[in-house]
């Protein structure tokens, strides 16, 4: 059985040698030949391989890993569209290959094989940032670099430990009972930017190329999703280390400028509802996740393409800088509505129909509190980026931008992913019947119809009246401090503190301490000194009277 990752990766060393229409064909054709092999694939394993003694298995097809490998290949399709009008060709490859990585980890039917693929997918994902060739594109390319090199280290420790305690390397159900699991839940918390370890996320997608911020936004964190569902359903700490990722990010996309960074506190908004449903974990809360993380690569790739299109036109991503862009990019704008639909669940599109079962899921175990923070998420995230990304983008204080409409083939990626998100959100069963268990669920009913419209509206009234009445905060120019003020900030001015003490202390307390160390060291080594006492020659008479004395308390001893 041919993994369509091989396909994906081995294909992409050729896109850099074409030219023109070739090469244009051939970062097409990848995605849809990867999406045939998976198809026409039966479901099973590979054979397996040993290594070191121990069973490898490359390829595992079921529902769960067809599912996420085809939600893959259509983002790599649709980001191959997106880039068609770029020349450069490594940035082409290097999405390819990127996209490979997601599949491979996704089809993986061992732990070795899910590392391999793990940390290929942070290598060649750092290349998109540095992409940009830019000062600050460079930096963030080696922050985040760091940060999938210490997940992946994380997650091998946490392979080795299972070895060495004779739990194999197949690629299931892990927990948090066994060696090493801990540790790979902390690996993939990394990728799936759980609080606290999420800051990297909003640091270097800003900074990606307008392509690399659209590859990184489908792949990286839903291969974390699919880690989670396929390692740790169930897990109940999950359900609150979800909802806070639903909850935090709220209050700083609100206040964020930079709307690329505002797409990427709302993924992290996103992922904690995913996250949640596979704490939940069951029939509902699997698919749920599942199916929200597969119309997540979509939506979200959808926002950050007509972002990239606004940052290519105008040089600016910034919501102070923008505004009155319907006038001149009327289609971006409606294309970018449609993903603010979709993320916001409005009914026709596709959150509707995916977020509803995680919803669902966290009803029928009756968690009222779960329910109620994710409710709020939902509304907080139409106000973020449901009103603000277009809001402020297209339609607020017109600054005056006059400029073309994105590039034909940017529209068409931008219109397809459109398609795909009314598509799931009209005809939810297409995608139902995809999902790894089999359940019976209708999302419009009047109930929930009428509940989420009212949820909308309220969210959108509030929106309305805080901007009215000046109280919403202003989009103004301003660096917001996150998890992230610990490693840039921080961490290196105490490094630059103590770099500059040191040597005055060495300077002020190195004489005192080195002759009291000094007298400290003669104090002790004096008795064995040649001229010391104990080795200096002692009497006959002395030592007689010290060998009787010795004798006799060894007789009386013994005697006792």
């Amino acid at each position: 059985m041919t993994s369509p990752a091989l396909l994906l990766m081995f294909g992409a060393t050729g896109v850099p040698l074409a030219r023109g229409m070739p090469r244009r064909a051939l970062v097409l054709l990848l995605p849809v030949a990867g999406l045939l092999m998976l198809w026409l694939s039966p479901e099973g394993d590979s054979a397996g391989f040993a290594l070191f003694g121990l069973e490898l298995i490359p390829v595992r097809i079921d529902a769960l890993s067809r599912l996420f490998a085809t939600g893959f290949l259509i983002a790599a399709l649709l980001t191959s569209i997106y880039a068609l009008h770029m020349r450069d060709p490594l940035q082409q490859a290097i999405v390819l290959i990127y996209a490979g990585t997601a599949v491979g980890g996704t089809l993986a039917g061992d732990l070795v094989t899910l590392f391999v693929f793990w940390e290929l997918a942070g290598l060649s994902s750092a290349f998109l940032i540095w992409a940009g060739r830019t000062e600050r594109g460079y930096r963030a390319g080696m922050r985040y670099l760091i940060a999938q090199l210490i997940s992946g280290l994380l997650m091998l420790a946490g392979i080795a430990l299972r070895v060495q305690a004779g739990e194999g390397l197949e690629f299931g159900y892990l927990g948090l009972d066994g060696p090493g699991d801990a540790l790979i839940l902390l690996a993939v918390g990394i990728k799936c930017a759980f609080p606290l370890l999420h800051a990297w996320l909003i640091d270097t997608y800003p900074e990606a190329t307008i392509v690399g911020a659209v590859a990184l936004s489908a792949f990286t964190t839903k291969l974390a999703i699919y880690v989670l569902a396929r390692g740790f359903p169930g897990t109940d700490l999950l359900i609150w280390v979800g909802v806070a990722m639903t909850v935090f990010p709220i209050f700083y996309a609100v206040i964020e400028n930079d709307l690329r960074r505002v797409l990427a506190y709302s993924m992290i908004n996103q992922l904690g509802f995913m996250v949640a449903g596979v704490g939940i974990g069951g029939a509902l809360g699997i698919n749920g996740a599942s199916a929200h993380a597969v119309a997540d690569m979509v939506f979200k790739s959808l926002l950050f393409m007509a972002m990239g299109a606004v940052l290519l036109r105008t040089g600016t991503v910034k919501g102070s800088e923008l505004g009155g862009l319907y006038k001149s990019m009327p289609q971006t704008a409606a294309l970018c509505m449609v993903g603010a639909a979709s993320i916001s669940a409005f009914p026709l599109f596709s959150g509707f129909a995916t977020k509803s079962l995680i919803m669902e899921a966290v009803a029928q175990e009756h968690l009222t509190v779960v329910w109620l923070l994710l409710l709020f998420a939902s509304a907080g995230v139409f106000h973020h980026a449901g009103i603000k990304i277009p809001y402020f983008a297209f339609f607020a204080h017109d600054r005056g931008h006059r400029v073309a409409e994105a590039p034909l083939n940017m529209r068409v990626a931008m219109a397809m992913a459109a398609l795909i998100c009314v598509g799931i959100g009209t005809a939810p069963n297409l995608m139902y019947e995809l999902l790894p268990h089999a359940m019976h669920y209708a999302p419009y009913t009047t109930p929930h119809v009428i509940n989420q419209l009212q949820l909308l509206l309220l969210a959108s009234m509030a929106f309305t009246m805080l901007v009215r009445t000046g109280l919403y905060p202003p989009e103004i120019r301003s660096v917001n401090l996150d998890a992230d003020v610990v490693y840039r900030r921080m961490l290196p001015r105490t490094w630059g503190a103590l770099s500059r003490t040191v040597p005055r202390l060495r300077r002020e307390l190195g004489p005192p301490i080195h002759h009291l160390a000094a007298n400290l060291w003669s104090a002790t080594t004096r008795p064995l000194r040649p001229d010391a006492k104990p080795a200096s020659p002692w009497p006959t008479h002395s030592m007689v009277w010290w060998a009787v004395i010795m004798l006799g308390t060894v007789l009386l001893l013994t005697l006792l």
